[in-house]
């Protein structure tokens, strides 16, 4: 690639991030159209969404006891430096905890409600033609492969969450470059969560998600990161599973070279 392609590149793949986050506008969209399903959808979300709520809250009420155990050295530092240092700390577990919640959450949530989001699927996937070699795979067994595969995906969070976290103790690059760097490896994480069903109605497992959605990377991420900023704010997570489970089927199906347009 010479120089003068780079322009064109970095515009192209910024046409398909805004691409992605695209997708998730219009899962909301089959949301609306679909208020009595979507609306089934939310139930599960709530249940988790209120584990987590608390949870969170926990480490927001102890963060500042855990920046202090993280930090022995600043003990005898002058109180300005100190208090940098700590207020640092508590900035770096609450960005850790906000990754692992995301995730964590999403990873339960679709457990927990894994009927109503299939069916959420199902729908979607029948709007725009179906999905063709479907294979029939009984509800435990799916629900176990499905928690599995989640439990990977969380785990594989918390290994890129340490040297996130590692690294949110540097100053200005841990408040700025990091938070980027999390939204990017948790919207991807995310992205191949949320997809889950419409691979696994293929037959196809973890493995095969990745691959596909590796092809569009800029896709991928434009949807992942779209779901991840809206899941930060505020019961957005709790509102927009059942969209996001929508605007994910359509992710599944471009990355699968099916049809995401009516008719």
């Amino acid at each position: 690639m010479n120089a003068s392609e780079i322009p064109g590149t970095a515009v192209g793949a910024a046409r398909r991030f805004a691409g992605g986050a695209a997708l998730l506008l219009r899962g909301i969209g089959l949301y609306v159209r679909s208020p009595g399903l979507m609306l089934l959808g939310v139930v599960p979300a709530l249940i988790s969404g209120a584990i987590f709520v608390a949870a969170y809250a926990v480490l927001v009420f102890f963060v500042n006891d855990l920046a202090v155990a993280v930090t022995p050295y600043a003990d005898d530092w002058p109180a300005t430096a100190r208090s940098l240092v700590r207020v640092i700390a508590a900035l770096a577990f609450l960005g850790l905890g906000g990754l692992l919640a995301v995730l964590t959450f999403t990873a339960v949530t679709l457990v927990i409600g894994d009927p109503f989001y299939e069916k959420i699927s199902e729908r979607v996937e029948q709007r725009y033609g179906g999905a063709p070699d479907t294979v029939e795979v009984p509800f435990w067994p799916s629900l176990r492969r499905s928690a599995a595969d989640s439990l990977r995906l969380v785990a594989l969070a918390a290994v890129f969450g340490v040297p996130l976290f590692a690294a949110g103790f540097i100053p200005l690059i841990g408040q700025t470059v990091v938070p980027v760097i999390g939204a990017a490896v948790g919207g991807w994480l995310l992205a191949v969560e949320l997809v889950g069903s419409p691979f696994y109605r293929r037959g196809k497992r973890l493995p095969d998600r990745r691959a596909a959605l590796k092809v569009d990377r800029p896709t991928t991420l434009g949807f992942g990161v779209a779901v991840f900023v809206c899941f930060l704010i505020p019961l957005g997570a709790v509102l927009l599973m059942p969209a996001a489970v929508a605007g994910a089927t359509l992710l599944a199906r471009r990355s699968l070279g099916q049809p995401i347009t009516a008719g």
